[in-house]
């Protein structure tokens, strides 16, 4: 739904609104064509039923504004009198249209001065349940989002079980995409598991200015840019379209910006032609491969001695031992061993095509260990279509510059042309930011490598602080990381936990307020 289908959508909303409320508006001491003007009849009705002006910046914003119609609805219904559970319920269930039935119908009178204060304490939860769910949804969508760490795709920064918060101001908050959905949840309904949302009407893509853009190994929250995750599908395999911002959400490392030439040499990842520097929190890994000198070695010992987090075998009949993830520096203690004869990473040769490499059409000879090189679309660049950009840049064309925007693009090629709809494409300009996103666990992380680019629409926002952090595989109290608890994300050498300080401010708080309670007035 483009800009142009809103602007009408809204216009016909206020006819409506016009159609059902001037009567009142005048019954109210107030001119008919008060409500008939957009926002000015907002301001003027939130005084009719007594209530704050600012209420009328909740009626636009995307989500609480569905909290929020039906709230109006009820309050105009008693301001003229109707308070009964009757009037309330009917308020609500006819979507507000029985507001008609009191400005055509019904002889009511306006009440200027009723109590603003439930009748009842059933009433008074309802209140404030009901701003408790439209104040967490404003931080929940613009401010910050809690995140966990289902995978261990960037293990060592990131583990399996850890609790982030993510802003959603430092890139932009991205405002929803989805006008109707079940609110602070993302596609599912707990509980019930059905969907939350409904795919249409959609609101067009905007992102309120931000204080940063995506900077170079930034961790990125993201929505999936490939629809439903495959662990998430249903077993028979089916995949879903959702709306952009009802995508599975990723967090991987954004390593290429737009504008970038990237290429994977031997594993190590270049940009435009050097070597990328990671920071110094980063440790990639990569899987290895060994065999030891006739004895066989402990799990839980490697598990411990070299930080192992995902995946170690040994096998005791033929001595060889395989890692699935390590990084350099554990690689070089354990190498050391006296116990080991041989340890080598296992990289995938150049030339030895994996069909499940971006960009999935397997007329390349690209592997997860030698990959590009590729360029990486920047907002307003213009690059030749040919054979080969065909491939690279035909989702970006057809799926998120096409489909998701509202537009039917099909590209094909006749011979060595490219056609967009039939008619040939010699040059395409990009209209948004793309970035690549990979994973520090490089040889266990589905990214990039595998499904391509991620549009400037998908991005989420940045994690920033882990407030919680539990171990899968423990139990008890020892299940809880205390040490990554209150720790950030970003910043350079060992992660520090602020959960003492933390402590130390709610127990003041406490006190504070128990000797303030105990204190005689004068």
């Amino acid at each position: 739904m483009n800009f142009t289908y809103w602007i009408l959508f809204v216009l016909l909303v206020q006819l409506i609104h016009f159609a059902g409320t001037w009567r009142l508006y005048q019954k109210a001491g107030r001119k008919a064509w008060e409500a008939a003007i957009p926002v000015y009849n907002a301001v003027i009705l939130m005084k009719i039923i007594n209530r704050p002006w600012w209420w009328v910046i909740l009626l636009f914003i995307p989500i609480v504004n569905l909290i929020m119609f039906p709230v109006i609805w009820v309050e105009t219904v008693r301001s003229f009198g109707r308070t009964s559970t009757t009037d309330t319920i009917l308020a609500v269930v006819t979507c507000g249209f029985y507001i008609y039935y009191l400005n055509y119908v019904s002889d009511v009178k306006y009440r200027e001065n009723r109590s603003l204060h439930p009748e009842s304490a059933a009433g008074e939860w309802i209140s404030s349940i009901l701003f408790a769910v439209v104040a967490a949804t404003i931080v929940h969508t613009y401010v910050m989002q809690p995140f966990t760490i289902p995978t261990s795709s960037l293990e060592k920064t990131l583990l399996v079980g850890d609790y982030l918060f993510v802003s959603k101001f430092h890139y932009g908050a991205r405002t929803p995409i989805t006008s109707v959905a079940f609110p602070m949840v993302h596609d599912t309904i707990p509980g019930l598991g059905i969907k939350s949302y409904w795919n249409k009407p959609s609101i067009p893509y905007f992102r309120i200015p931000g204080f940063q853009n995506v900077d170079r190994n930034d961790i990125v929250v993201f929505n999936w840019p490939i629809d439903t995750v495959r662990m998430f599908r249903d077993q028979s395999g089916q995949r879903f379209d959702k709306p952009i911002d009802k995508k599975s959400n990723y967090v991987k490392r954004a390593v290429g910006l737009p504008g970038d030439s990237l290429e994977i040499i031997n594993g190590k990842i270049h940009i435009n032609n050097q070597p990328l520097q990671l920071p110094q929190r980063a440790k990639p890994q990569f899987s290895y491969q060994g065999t030891t000198k006739g004895q066989g070695f402990d799990p839980y010992t490697m598990y411990r001695m070299y930080d192992i987090t995902d995946g170690f075998y040994h096998d005791p009949n033929t001595n060889q031992f395989y890692i699935q993830a390590l990084t350099e520096e554990s690689y070089q203690r354990l190498r050391n061993h006296p116990n080991v004869a041989s340890i080598e990473r296992i990289i995938t040769p150049e030339g030895e095509a994996e069909a499940a490499i971006f960009p999935n059409n397997r007329k390349v000879d690209w592997n997860r260990d030698n990959f590009g090189p590729i360029y990486i679309p920047k907002e307003g660049e213009t690059v030749t279509m040919d054979l080969q950009s065909f491939s690279l840049y035909r989702q970006i064309i057809e799926t998120y510059e096409g489909l998701e925007m509202g537009r039917d693009r099909k590209l094909s090629v006749s011979g060595e042309q490219v056609l967009l709809n039939g008619e040939p494409l010699n040059t395409y300009t990009f209209e948004q930011d793309y970035y690549f996103m990979i994973g520090d666990n490089r040889h266990n992380s589905e990214d990039s490598r595998y499904w391509g680019y991620v549009a400037e629409n998908h991005i989420v926002g940045k994690p920033v602080f882990i407030w919680l952090s539990l171990d899968p595989n423990a139990s008890g109290l020892s299940k809880i990381r205390w040490e990554r608890m209150f720790t950030t994300v970003g910043g350079e050498g060992d992660p520090v936990s602020y959960f003492p300080y933390f402590l130390v401010i709610v127990v003041g708080l406490f006190g504070y307020s128990f000797f303030r309670k105990k204190k005689p007035k004068k």
